[in-house]
């Protein structure tokens, strides 16, 4: 049972006061001590030995704990002890008899913030109190600036793999589309041969060779100039949507990736039967199909796909959600950074690639939107996007 003892609390702002828990067998001595510390501005409180000095920790916010030498049960350094493990940031200042000035002493070496020798002046006692106080706020100090640099390091890193990754893309853009533009030009010339040749045997197969041919131009055509988009400014179309039929239509070409895997894909709850918006419908379909064929990658066989589209404060948000893998605590913050993947860089199902989830989060960023998302491992994963109502070419950005 936690024993404790007339805990003041000042009507100044607490803030700016100092909580000090004072620890002491002796109750009228410790009574009389706490007394004195609160006519100095102190929010003291009191407990009697160290069993009851642990509970109040535990439950309480304090900047010093004095605490007395010798005491039954738990002994002083013992307490201590267990205040360093358990509380490492909190300053203690040792009470001793004129016959334990040695102790006091192995305290100081063990790493506690002074000792005093009873019977205490209390002036003495409460400046070493301030200065206790002051070393404490001077080390969170420390420790907010260095979390504050590490933060502000780790976002530099970022922009400077985003501009590596710049410079990287604009010239691998260029160089494919040269052989691309060579292979289309070719492609015409035969399909021009062809049609003069008359009657040939399977003209219809060729035919459709070259549109296979074509059509994979055009889509590596299409997937370098968006690779070019976010290193320079593009265009945006801003047309009506219906965002429901976009997400059907998106789920109906990957298709044939999910009945391989014989996957559902199925709404949690029906949306509305049209739900429009003003926005860019290709870069929004980009956005879906990075999001489905990720969940699609991320399920096991017979695996479930739920989506759930609704309006939330002038905008349309769509929800995916899989009961995949999941994604871990260490890598739920990298998985928008450029090439970071938990995926098997096999070749032969281009997977890997490490650039879809940034992609999507610079199309949601372009179209003033945003992406949340959230993951359990082994239990899976919720992706969120949410983009406005209605879009014009000055709510757009380029980011």
């Amino acid at each position: 049972m936690l024993k404790l003892m007339e805990i003041t609390t000042l009507e100044n702002d607490t803030s700016k006061v100092i909580r000090v828990l004072l620890v002491d067998d002796e109750a009228n001595y410790r009574k009389a001590v706490a007394r004195r510390l609160e006519r100095r501005n102190m929010v003291v409180s009191q407990a009697s030995d160290g069993t009851a000095c642990l509970e109040y920790l535990g439950g309480n916010e304090t900047d010093v704990v004095v605490l007395d030498m010798k005491m039954p049960g738990m002994s002083g350094m013992e307490t201590f002890n267990s205040i360093r493990k358990y509380y490492p940031g909190l300053k203690v200042i040792f009470l001793t008899g004129n016959a334990a000035l040695t102790e006091g002493v192995e305290g100081i070496k063990a790493g506690a913030f002074d000792y005093l020798a009873k019977p205490v002046e209390i002036d003495h006692l409460a400046g070493k109190i301030r200065q206790a106080w002051e070393l404490k706020r001077l080390e969170e100090g420390r420790e907010r600036d260095k979390i504050f640099r590490r933060r502000l390091e780790k976002r530099m890193i970022h922009t400077q793999r985003l501009a590596s990754l710049g410079t990287m893309s604009t010239g691998i853009a260029h160089e494919i589309n040269n052989p691309l533009a060579i292979i289309k030009e070719s492609t015409g010339f035969l399909r021009m041969v062809i049609e003069d040749s008359g009657q040939i045997p399977e003209k219809e197969m060729l035919f459709k060779g070259l549109e296979k041919i074509e059509n994979s131009v055009d889509r590596a055509g299409r997937i370098t100039h968006q690779l070019l988009g976010y290193v320079r400014k593009q265009g945006h179309e801003l047309t009506p949507v219906d965002i429901r039929g976009l997400t059907e239509d998106t789920v109906a070409l990957i298709k044939q990736k999910t009945q391989a895997k014989k996957v559902s894909v199925e709404w949690a709850r029906e949306p509305e039967h049209e739900m429009r918006m003003h926005t860019d419908p290709f870069q929004v379909r980009q956005v879906l199909i990075n999001l489905l064929e990720n969940a699609v990658d991320a399920v096991d066989t017979n695996g479930q796909i739920r989506l759930a589209l609704y309006r939330k404060a002038q905008s349309v948000c769509l929800e995916v959600r899989d009961n995949g893998c999941g994604i871990t605590p260490e890598n739920i913050e990298k998985i928008f950074d450029p090439f970071f993947t938990t995926k098997p860089n096999v070749a032969e199902n281009e997977s890997g690639t490490g650039l879809g989830l940034f992609v999507v989060h610079k199309i949601m960023t372009g179209l003033s939107g945003s992406i949340h998302v959230e993951s359990e491992p082994g239990r899976g994963t919720t992706f969120k996007i949410c983009l406005p109502e209605w879009q014009s070419d000055s709510t757009i950005t380029n980011s």
